[in-house]
């Protein structure tokens, strides 16, 4: 996978219109383009961004091979001029994006590109099939980590995921959202991760009978000693037979770092709190109650609110495949053209339906928090080169109800910029942190959220304001169109 030459993963249209692009002999025009999303995964009432690291390797590693370039020669579709301007290809312009971890929402510029059309128009499917998966898969685990509470949650989700690509950098983005650890062992190697796993119940049935099974493992295993409890009967077998293990392991004074149970099946409320009593009643308090089958955010919340005595939590293809939205919805859209001056144009996309209407110029985001809470007041996006003043008042209104407004006096609020260099004139001038370390990260963006905007149903919704400005020329802009086309 990371091996790969990822040149080529783009869509067909990307190349054609790179043709056009040069037979036009606009290639050099210098645009900018937004990467953003318009609507929260999953209802949810924010999303985590990911992927930015892979993004970072693709436009690195961005050439055309001469087998590339055979290749395309062989579509009959494309020049001789074309094709050798191809073997020349390399990203050459500016991108700035929102660091990994960090909570967004809609509208906001999550990656912004600043390049000749020609590169920048190519480089769209790639960016934005890392981004919108990673960050997907890491909204999720932020959601099925917050029904938790605090319990350790682990991604088991591989055998199940869309590929090996999906599992892989799935497992990634499922840490970045909270995750405390991933089967994949891939995913260990690749990104410096913890990997956690027990047994199956093909483990248990290999053995003339289940009490041996769970010998044997505890004979090979004894410092992580989890057994599954539920291959024949969980209550009448399968606890008594782990605890008769556990006694064994305490009679030979071996203390396991990780001792306890695994549930696959039935009532698991009923199951744990059965399984709790037994494993108390039998001097095991420490024992921990594991819990899978088929797991998300409101079967965990449920499970909560009935009192299960669960306290890790294995969450497989719900997780990584994020069943209940499968597709976060991310968008490449064209919002400046530079004129025969190096002059930026505001450029916006018109549709019959208002959420589709894009936000013209380069832009920036300012985050808003309230000083003395440190939670999220609003976001604001503006332009670029628009200042603000923790000094100064701060008036913000809502970009469709405008009567919606909110003041802020100095001393009320802070402001952060969210937008980083990534590259600069083609040169990567950042360094992606580990994977462990945006864990980290993304735990202190989740505290900066209101509860009420994590909650798993109707969440609340942040405001995403446009400054005066950039409302002022969207309007315009629109006005202008609007009045064209009646004359």
């Amino acid at each position: 996978m990371s091996g790969l030459n990822l040149t080529l993963l783009t869509d067909l249209y990307q190349l054609t219109m790179m043709q056009g692009y040069k037979e036009a002999n606009v290639k050099n025009n210098e645009v900018v383009f937004d990467l953003f999303y318009r609507t929260n995964p999953s209802n949810s009432g924010f999303a985590i961004v990911a992927g930015l690291e892979q993004a970072i390797d693709y436009i690195k590693n961005l050439s055309f091979s001469n087998e590339d370039v055979d290749y395309l020669r062989s579509t009959n579709l494309f020049s001789e001029d074309f094709l050798e301007d191809l073997k020349n290809f390399k990203f050459t312009g500016d991108i700035y994006a929102i660091p990994e971890g960090t909570v967004v929402f809609p509208k906001e510029p999550l990656l912004r590109v600043k390049a000749p059309i020609f590169e920048a128009q190519f480089i769209e499917t790639a960016l934005l099939n890392i981004i919108n998966h990673q960050s997907l898969i890491a909204t999720k685990a932020a959601r099925v980590c917050w029904a938790a509470e605090g319990d350790a949650v682990l991604e088991f989700g591989l055998r199940r995921a869309q590929g090996p690509d999906a599992g892989t950098y799935g497992a990634r983005a499922a840490i970045i959202g909270g995750c405390s650890s991933t089967s994949n062992v891939l995913a260990g190697r690749l990104f410096n991760v913890p990997i956690s796993g027990t047994h199956a119940h093909s483990w248990v049935m290999s053995f003339p009978d289940e009490l041996t099974a769970f010998r044997e493992y505890a004979k090979v295993f004894p410092n992580t000693c989890i057994l599954l409890v539920d291959t024949y009967d969980t209550l009448k077998s399968g606890i008594p037979n782990a605890i008769t293990v556990f006694k064994e392991l305490k009679e030979k004074n071996i203390k396991p770092k990780l001792m306890g149970i695994r549930l696959d099946s039935g009532d698991l409320a009923y199951l744990s709190k059965k399984a709790r009593i037994m494993l108390d009643n039998a001097g095991f308090p420490e024992a921990v109650i594991s819990a899978s089958s088929d797991l998300d955010e409101y079967l965990i919340a449920d499970l909560k609110r009935q009192g299960a005595k669960i306290n890790v939590w294995g969450v497989g293809t719900r997780l990584i495949t994020s069943k209940d939205c499968p597709a976060f919805g991310g968008v490449y859209k064209l919002s400046a053209e530079a004129d025969k001056n190096g002059n930026f144009i505001p450029k916006i996309k018109l549709s019959e339906n208002p959420d589709k209407v894009t936000n013209p110029g380069i832009k920036k985001i300012i985050r808003v928090y309230e000083k003395s809470t440190g939670k999220i007041k609003a976001d604001l996006i503006a332009l670029e080169e628009e200042t603000f003043s923790e000094n100064e008042p701060l008036k913000l209104f809502d970009p469709v109800n405008t009567w919606k407004q909110m003041k802020l006096k100095p001393g009320e609020f802070t402001l952060r910029e969210l937008l980083v260099p990534i590259f600069i004139n083609g040169k990567c001038v950042y360094e992606s942190p580990s994977v462990l370390d945006i864990r980290k990260y993304c735990q202190k963006e989740l505290s900066t959220l209101w509860d009420e905007c994590r909650r798993l149903t109707n969440p609340h919704i942040l405001p995403v304001d446009l400054s005066q400005k950039l409302y002022d020329l969207k309007k315009e802009m629109i006005d202008d169109i609007r009045k064209a086309d009646l004359d």
